[in-house]
Parts: C-alpha cells; sequence; structure tokens
C-alpha cells in the first residue's frame, strides 16, 4: 500500500491511520480495505459525522429546541472521547467547538432557572394578592352574595396559576381557606341574626294584619279609614320578614283594606267623584314614575320611591281602574329595578378581572374569525368560529 497523507492526518504503508493534534501524531486506527486514499476518506467522514454532531447541538441549542442540559451531556460526552476518537480532521477547532457549546448550555440552564424563579414569583405575587383579596372580603365586606360569587371566582383563578412549590402553595392556600371560612361563619351569624329579626318582623305585622282584618267590617267609616291608614304607616315603618311570607301577609292586609274601602265605596256613591280625581292623579303619579330618566338609576330610584309614596297616599280609584293602575305602576317600578339591576351587572363585570380576561380571550378569538372570514378559508373559519362559540361558553350572562 502506499503512504497518503492530508493536513489533518496520514496512512503509512503497514495501512496504520495517523491524525496530526497539537501534541504530534496519533495512531486512530488501521485500514487494509481498500488503497490508502480510501482509507483516509474513510476516517475523515468519521470526523466529519461529529462536526455535524456538534453543529446540530449548537443549532437546536441556539433555537430553543434543544434541552441545555441534555445539551451539555451529549457536549462533555464528545468532548471526553476526543482524546481517543478514531477521525481525521481539526479535533482542536472541535474541541474548541465543544468547549463553547458546554458554556452555551450553563448559560441556557442559568437562564432557563432564571425564568423559572421568575415564573415562581409572579404566580406567589398573584396568589398572595388572591389571599390578601379573601381575607378583605372575609373581614369586612357584607354583600354576602357578590362577596361569595367572588370568592367561589378565587378559587377558579387560583386553579389557573401553576408553577409555586408545594410548601408555599399550601401555606398560601391555607391563608385562603382561611379567610373564606371565616367569611362563611360571619355570613353565616348574619343570616341567623337576619332570620330572628325577621321573625320578630312578622309577629308585628301579623298583629297589623289581624287589626286590619278587624276593622275591615267596619261601619265607622272616618274613624276606620284613618285607622287603617295608620296601620299602613306601621306597616312601611315596619322591619321587612321573608319574601314569601311578607307577600303572603301584604295580601292579607291589603285584602282586609280593600273590603273596607270597596264596602264604603258602595254605601257612599257621592265618593265616586272623590275616587275619580284619585285616579286622575294616580294616573299623573304614574305618568311620572314611567318617564323617569334612567341615566343615573340611583336618583331615578329615590325618586320613584317618592312617587310611590304620593301614590299609596291617595285613596281608591274606581274599582274598574284598579288593576290598569296598579298594572301601569308595576311596569314602571320593573323599568327602574331592571335599570338598576344592570348598573349592578356593569358594575360586578368591571371588578372581576377574571371575568375581563375572559372577555378580553373572546374579542381576541373574534378578531381571529373576522381575519379567516377575510382569507375565505372554510377550515379556518370552521375553526374560528368553534374557538368563538367555545369562549362565548365561558361568560356568564
Amino acid at each position: 500500500m502506499l503512504a497518503m497523507s492530508s493536513e489533518w492526518g496520514r496512512i503509512d504503508e503497514a495501512g496504520t491511520v495517523f491524525v496530526r493534534t497539537a501534541d504530534g501524531e496519533r495512531v486512530v486506527g488501521s485500514w487494509q480495505a481498500g488503497d490508502a486514499e480510501a482509507g483516509l476518506a474513510y476516517y475523515t467522514r468519521r470526523f466529519d459525522d461529529l462536526q455535524t454532531e456538534v453543529n446540530l447541538l449548537a443549532k437546536r441549542l441556539e433555537s430553543g429546541a434543544g434541552d441545555p442540559k441534555a445539551t451539555k451531556s451529549q457536549a462533555m460526552t464528545l468532548h471526553a472521547s476526543l482524546p481517543t476518537v478514531a477521525a481525521v480532521g481539526d479535533l482542536a477547532s472541535l474541541d474548541s467547538q465543544l468547549v463553547d457549546l458546554i458554556t452555551a448550555a450553563d448559560a441556557k440552564m442559568g437562564e432557563q432557572a432564571e425564568a423559572r424563579e421568575a415564573a415562581r414569583a409572579e404566580a406567589i405575587a398573584k396568589k398572595e394578592a388572591l389571599a390578601a383579596e379573601a381575607e378583605t372580603i372575609a373581614e369586612s365586606s357584607t354583600q354576602w352574595k357578590a362577596a361569595g360569587d367572588r370568592l367561589r371566582a378565587i378559587v377558579e383563578e387560583w386553579k389557573l396559576i401553576k408553577g409555586i412549590d408545594r410548601k408555599t402553595d399550601d401555606a398560601l392556600w391555607k391563608r385562603f381557606a382561611a379567610a373564606r371560612d371565616a367569611f362563611g361563619k360571619r355570613r353565616g351569624s348574619h343570616f341567623a341574626h337576619l332570620d330572628t329579626e325577621r321573625d320578630a318582623a312578622k309577629g308585628i305585622k301579623e298583629k297589623l294584619v289581624a287589626r286590619a282584618e278587624e276593622l275591615s267590617s267596619s261601619e265607622d267609616w272616618r274613624e276606620t279609614a284613618a285607622a287603617l291608614k295608620q296601620l299602613m304607616t306601621e306597616w312601611k315603618a315596619a322591619p321587612r320578614t321573608n319574601r314569601n311570607t311578607e307577600d303572603a301577609l301584604w295580601k292579607r292586609f291589603r285584602a282586609a283594606q280593600d273590603a273596607f274601602f270597596e264596602r264604603r265605596s258602595g254605601v257612599f256613591a257621592e265618593r265616586d267623584a272623590e275616587q275619580t280625581q284619585n285616579l286622575k292623579e294616580k294616573e299623573a303619579i304614574i305618568a311620572e314614575a314611567a318617564a323617569l330618566d334612567l341615566s343615573n338609576p340611583r336618583q331615578a330610584q329615590v325618586a320613584l320611591r317618592d312617587l310611590q309614596e304620593k301614590l299609596e297616599s291617595l285613596g281608591h280609584v274606581p274599582r274598574d281602574a284598579m288593576q290598569r293602575v296598579e298594572s301601569r305602576m308595576r311596569a314602571a317600578e320593573q323599568r327602574v329595578r331592571d335599570a338598576l339591576d344592570a348598573e349592578w351587572k356593569r358594575g360586578a363585570s368591571e371588578s372581576n378581572p377574571f371575568l375581563a380576561q375572559l372577555k378580553e380571550r373572546l374579542a381576541e378569538a373574534e378578531a381571529k374569525l373576522a381575519r379567516a372570514q377575510a382569507s375565505g378559508d372554510p377550515q379556518r373559519i370552521a375553526k374560528a368560529e368553534a374557538e368563538v362559540d367555545r369562549r362565548k361558553a365561558l361568560i356568564p350572562d
């Protein structure tokens, strides 16, 4: 066999393959399968394969596709093999590249550790804020339904926050759970007290109803009418009981009053003129109530209460007009209640960061749908429509 050499190695006549390094030549193998040129090419290709592997590791690390820890391990293994590797090429350059790759992998690992720590700190801060909010609610909130809803929403937000170590997360959860329990106890105490007050209110109004029912059969028109009006004043001043009981007692109370005043109206036909005037005045009040400006629902509510008091202060109207008058007034009252409900819902939505985030995601989905529709691609449109529907379903009515 004829000897052959290149820039980085050679094969002697016996087929022994050498690689040139900074420390001199080193035997890397033996070639007996053909001419020297083929043997040298074989060992050069082995070096090229190593070079390709190193380049790929470096590119994957730089692009973020490669795991820094795994990259470092592979690079260190390759670096450790260089003194004995059976390949012909610029081993010194490859050594330098591997050292740089190991350093870069260490840097990436450091960046990842910093990012993880930053994410952990951010997650902790978010949960601390939620725990603090729950503690504030537990300490002072008297908006029982809204506060209860908010505590339930906090639980859902809590589940979305990840990346906190178990010990810290458990400690924060204990804070939140303790605040939630404290709120529950305070709310329970409040409603227990409220039940006691409602029981007392029920007793007061049952007495008023019993008195009204006694008076309903009286024929002492003037004195009884005054007494019934006084009972109405006392009814308004009395505390409210629960809704069902309140409504039932109110129906009995009004029925007793109506029974008396209807009998009085039958006896005193001359009162028709007065009742007709009452009707005109009530219709004017109801018209005023129906026309209240709702741009400020709170002011409208105050004005409505004044109108309601004025309406209640008036006497009876003709029997055939009573239902119509009450129906119109209920419609005017409902109009104000609807405006108040809308204002409350707007305030609740604006104060709820989780709901605001859901609406923001919906807006993004709708923007994607608009772009998909502009593209004319049916698959994109269908996918975007499905995402919009999914986002809408997450937002409570």
